[in-house]
C-alpha cells in the first residue's frame, strides 16, 4: 500500500502505515499560517473486498474541530463519481473504513476542483459562454487569477461581480462557478438572455489559487486569509484581493456575490451586510426578496439555519461582502454552501456535492434575471 499526496490540492501526511487497518495519518497546516482541515490522499496498491482504516489523528487541532461531528470523507476510484465514506470523529481523531472495489482510491475533505479543470472551465466560458478575458492578475506563487466578463448588450448598465474559493479548501466554490458557466453557454435561455439584456457579469472563478494547490484550507501562499483583506489588501501579501478591487473601482458594482463554503453549518445559506453603517431599508428589501426568490424558485437553500447577523454598524468590514457592499452600496451577500450536506434535501450517497454546487449556481443566476430591474 502507497499513501501520496504530492498533486493538485493534495494534504496528508502518513505517521504510522505499519497497520493497514489502522493507517494512521495527519492533516498538514497551511504554508505560513496554522490553520488546516482540508485534506486529499491517493492510496495505491489495495487488496479489493479488504477493509482497510484511515486515521486523521490531528482532526481534533484542526481549525473547526466541531465541524467533524456529522461529517462523512469523499473517496473516488476516478476522480470523476465521489461518494461519502461512513467516518467517525472519536477521540479527537476521524476514523473511516473501506472495503475497496479496486486497488486505487482517492479520499479527500470535499470533491476536489482541480488546476487543470479550472483552466478547461476559462477556455470554455470564452469559446462556449461568450465570455471575455477582461483582464488577468497573479497570485503570489505567479499562478493566474482571471478575471470574465460577459457582455452582451453595450447599453447594459448594471454590473454583477461574482468571486469564489477566496479560501482555497472550500472547492465547492469553483464547482457554483462551473454552474454559472454552463448556464451562460444556452442561447435559448429567456432569463438568462433578460439578464444579460440588462447587466454585465463579472467573474472571477478563482480568487486562490496558490492556496488551492497547496491543499490550503484558509490561506494564500503568504498565510493571508483573503476574506479578512478587503480593508487592507496588498500587493506584496495579497495581490488576489488587491487586483480584484481595483477592477472594481474602474467598472463598478451593482450585485456583489461572495462564494463560500461552512465546515460546521449543514445547510446552505447567505450571510449579508446587516452590519454596515450604510446598510438602509432599501437593501434590506433587496436581502430579503433575494432570499425568497431563492426558495421561491425550487432551489437548494433555507433561511433557518446561518451565521448570527451582525447588528447595525457592528459589521467586520475586512470582509468582501461587507467591504463591497459598503464602499458600493450595493446589494452584496456570501453563499455558504456545506461541507456536509444541505439537511433540507439530505443524500447520504453524495452530500454536498460539485454537482448540486453547479446547480445552485445556474439557480443564482434567475435570481439575479428576477432582480436586475430593482439594484439601484
Amino acid at each position: 500500500m502507497q499513501i501520496s499526496a504530492n498533486f493538485d490540492s493534495g494534504n496528508v501526511e502518513v505517521i504510522d502505515a505499519s497497520n493497514p487497518q489502522q493507517v494512521v495519518l495527519a492533516i498538514r497546516p497551511d504554508t505560513h499560517s496554522g490553520h488546516f482541515q482540508w485534506f486529499h490522499f491517493k492510496v495505491d496498491g489495495l487488496t479489493p473486498g479488504r477493509q482497510y482504516g484511515f486515521s486523521l489523528s490531528n482532526a481534533g487541532q484542526s481549525s473547526y474541530p466541531n465541524a467533524w461531528t456529522g461529517y462523512h470523507a469523499v473517496a473516488s476510484y476516478d476522480q470523476r463519481n465521489w461518494f461519502r465514506v461512513p467516518s467517525r470523529f472519536e477521540q479527537g481523531a476521524l476514523n473511516f473504513d473501506v472495503e475497496p472495489q479496486q486497488a486505487t482510491i482517492w479520499f479527500a475533505y470535499f470533491e476536489p476542483y482541480s488546476r487543470a479543470r479550472h483552466a478547461q472551465l476559462i477556455d470554455q466560458a470564452q469559446r462556449l459562454a461568450g465570455a471575455e478575458l477582461l483582464a488577468t492578475g497573479r497570485s503570489l506563487e505567479g499562478r493566474a487569477i482571471e478575471l470574465l466578463r460577459i457582455s452582451r448588450n453595450p447599453q447594459a448598465s448594471r454590473k454583477i461581480w461574482l468571486i469564489a474559493q477566496q479560501h482555497p479548501g472550500e472547492h465547492m466554490a469553483e464547482w457554483f462557478m462551473e454552474g454559472v458557466i454552463e448556464r451562460l453557454q444556452q442561447g435559448d435561455d429567456a432569463e438568462l438572455n433578460a439578464l444579460l439584456a440588462q447587466a454585465d457579469l463579472y467573474l472571477v472563478p478563482n480568487m486562490n489559487p496558490d492556496g488551492a494547490f497547496r491543499g490550503h484550507l484558509r490561506t494564500n501562499f503568504a498565510g493571508c486569509d483573503l476574506n479578512r483583506a478587503w480593508q487592507s489588501a496588498s500587493e506584496a501579501e495579497s495581490p488576489e484581493v488587491y487586483f480584484v478591487q481595483q477592477q472594481m473601482r474602474v467598472i463598478g458594482v451593482d450585485l456583489f456575490l461572495d462564494i463560500h463554503g461552512d465546515e460546521e453549518i449543514a445547510h446552505v445559506f447567505t450571510a449579508g451586510c446587516e452590519g454596515n453603517p450604510n446598510f438602509s431599508p432599501r437593501l434590506a428589501r433587496l436581502e430579503q426578496q433575494f432570499r425568497q426568490l431563492l426558495i421561491d424558485n425550487g432551489a437548494e437553500f433555507q433561511t433557518t439555519f446561518g451565521y448570527t447577523p451582525d447588528q447595525f454598524g457592528q459589521a467586520n468590514t475586512t470582509l468582501a461582502c461587507n467591504a463591497v457592499g459598503l464602499e458600493f452600496d450595493c446589494l452584496a451577500f456570501t453563499i455558504e454552501m456545506p461541507f456536509k450536506d444541505h439537511d433540507d434535501r439530505p443524500n447520504p450517497h453524495t452530500g454536498w456535492s460539485g454537482e448540486r454546487s453547479k446547480q445552485l449556481g445556474k439557480d443564482v443566476l434567475g435570481v439575479a434575471a428576477a432582480m436586475v430591474g430593482q439594484l439601484r
